[in-house]
């Protein structure tokens, strides 16, 4: 099969990357998404090099979930994950307080048989439009022994005057929920698949565990074949390893979360930096073959 890497550009909307001509991933980097969901960009969808398809776009139990994206539901009081936001006295409310990422400018589209590198700047408006972020962002695509990585890169800098927590509904009190960040969802099929973890593979058991990395292997339907996705935490990044929210039982979730127990302050006018390494590949993984797969993912940060 051949891997060369291609890409499609909808100018001022999304870029579709390819691989051999087939599509490895669509980023939607304009969204124009309803408000209460907060728009923001992401990746949707997401395939293998053979085309299974292993993200989910609006599902009906949390139209916000959007693919792979970068969201937070609680960065100070505003909410740029989408749907309601948690608090304590009265659990999860609307509350207006749903921003939205603009995208400002491409910054970089460099394409080559081997890699795929696009860079553009965004800017974070709260519901009422105050800006209180500038962020560049940046996405590397490029292709492994046992499947293709992306690399994902993100410089938020705090403008909005005041000093700003990141954290979780279980930072606001809710137990066992500490999502937020690189938040990957997985289909349907997906469904009582298995997180795979340094640790060891499990399910819902494995929520809260603090790993460099960890990921989920599940069959498709229809086709009667398989599919694996890694994320890997940078040893660069703010605390590393990271506790991760990862959920097989209800859906298919995995999201690396250096605020799921604790808030993150970032300082007024400070550039919170973080990357991360996302690897698809065909086919079930065992904890042998995860750990391996992991290699790859951490190489491509390297």
């Amino acid at each position: 099969m051949t891997r060369n890497l291609g890409c499609n550009h909808a100018v001022g909307r999304s870029i579709q990357v390819t691989a051999g001509g087939r599509e490895l991933f669509t980023y939607v980097y304009n969204a124009d998404d309803p408000q209460y969901e907060s728009p923001r960009p992401y990746f949707h969808p997401i395939r293998t090099l053979t085309g299974d398809l292993v993200s989910v776009y609006r599902p009906w139990d949390h139209l916000w979930h959007k693919g792979l994206a970068w969201s937070l539901p609680h960065f100070g009081r505003d909410n740029f994950w989408g749907g309601p936001t948690y608090a304590k006295e009265d659990g999860y409310q609307p509350r207006d307080n749903n921003g939205s990422q603009h995208h400002d400018r491409v910054d970089a589209l460099d394409v080559s048989d081997d890699e795929v590198r696009f860079a553009h700047h965004l800017s974070w408006h709260t519901q009422s439009g105050k800006q209180v972020v500038d962020e560049l962002r940046t996405i590397i695509t490029r292709c492994t022994d046992d499947g293709w990585v992306l690399r994902y890169e993100t410089a938020m800098t705090n403008v909005s005057g005041e000093d700003v927590p990141i954290g979780s509904p279980t930072t606001a009190g809710r137990p066992n929920a500490g999502y937020g960040g690189l938040f990957w969802r997985g289909p349907r099929c997906f469904t009582n698949g298995t997180i795979l973890s340094p640790q060891g593979s499990g399910r819902d058991e494995l929520m809260g565990q603090r790993a460099p990395w960890m990921g989920f292997t599940a069959r498709q339907d229809e086709t009667d074949t398989a599919s694996t996705i890694i994320v890997a935490d940078d040893t660069g990044n703010v605390r590393h390893p990271p506790r991760w929210f990862v959920r097989s039982e209800n859906f298919a979730a995995v999201c690396p979360a250096p605020w799921f127990s604790e808030e993150l302050p970032v300082p007024a006018g400070s550039t919170l930096n973080l990357r991360y390494a996302v690897l698809v590949a065909d086919g079930l993984s065992d904890d042998a073959r995860a750990n391996a797969l992991a290699d790859q993912a951490r190489k491509a940060l390297g």
